[in-house]
């Protein structure tokens, strides 16, 4: 039995849908916080159990039977590591003979405050003696393209990465390498760097997305403090608005690039191209 937390979540969603690719739905159980909104994973046949990451007694319930589990990242920031600690104890407590936990690009050195939670996650893994793959997972492309209305109303993107290289994939590509590592064989104790085989700057998705859609679109560059400032000026809160500032200054910095070919290599073809992503966006 295959365990996919976080599964009403659109990576969770993805990660389903593969391994339906690969396996019975009866092999498959969506841990989800509300069962009542997972509908749509019990209409494709798999079984939706209740795991909440911030009640321990109701994982170590979801994890009963399970071999291997996916364990996505809380969308929690902050509360993330306690969080994951709970998943992490109830999967020891039943065996699990593999974790493979969705962590971020380099974690262990990277600058980013995002982390700082999984790598503490990554350590706590370790530390329980359980059976691990880390699916060290870099910016998913939908993270530029799924709000682009405002950059197609007003001609501009904004941000804080300057030259920063980018090396983004879709969610199904972290999906399907997350299906790989759990339906085969051999992956165990390995630590997977998973990015895009293309790499774009800000202007050049600037451009992407102007050439798509016949319009001059430009990017303008800010200061880290500036941009928070910008975003939680459209709404966004504070603390959401300082993370997406922060991971554009780590972007600058370079660590949202990577020339690891790890992600093509578990999935078996090229990532998802900006030009694509965009094209679905548009």
């Amino acid at each position: 039995m295959i365990a996919v937390t976080g599964a009403n979540g659109k990576l969770g969603h993805h990660v389903i849908k593969e391994l339906l690719k690969r396996t019975d739905a009866k092999n498959i159980i969506a841990v989800v916080r509300n069962p009542e909104k997972a509908a749509d994973l019990k209409a494709l046949g798999v079984e939706v159990r209740k795991g909440d990451y911030d009640q321990y007694e109701s994982l170590v319930t979801a994890f009963e039977g399970v071999q291997k589990v996916v364990l996505i990242s809380s969308s929690e920031v902050g509360k993330r590591q306690a969080q994951h600690a709970n998943a992490v104890k109830a999967a020891k407590q039943a065996g699990i003979k593999l974790l493979a936990y969705t962590s971020i690009l380099r974690a262990d050195t990277s600058v980013l405050g995002l982390a700082k939670e999984h790598l503490a996650t990554e350590n706590e893994i370790k530390a329980s003696g359980i059976p691990y793959t880390f699916l060290r997972n870099g910016w998913y492309l939908e993270n530029h393209t799924e709000n682009l209305a405002s950059a197609l109303q007003f001609g501009q993107m904004i941000g804080a990465a300057g030259e920063g290289r980018f090396s983004s994939a879709s969610r199904q590509d972290y999906a399907t390498a997350a299906a790989v590592v759990v339906t085969q064989a051999g992956h165990e104790g390995k630590i997977y760097e998973l990015a895009g085989d293309n790499t774009f700057t800000m202007a050049e998705l600037a451009k992407e997305v102007g050439h798509q859609a016949n319009k001059t679109i430009t990017y303008q560059d800010m200061t880290e403090a500036d941009y928070e400032k910008a975003l939680v000026g459209f709404g966004l809160p504070q603390a959401f608005a300082h993370l997406l500032a922060d991971s554009d200054t780590g972007a600058k910095k370079g660590d949202l690039f990577s020339s690891s070919k790890d992600l093509s290599r578990l999935i078996g073809h090229e990532t998802t191209t900006l030009a694509s992503a965009v094209k679905s966006a548009l």
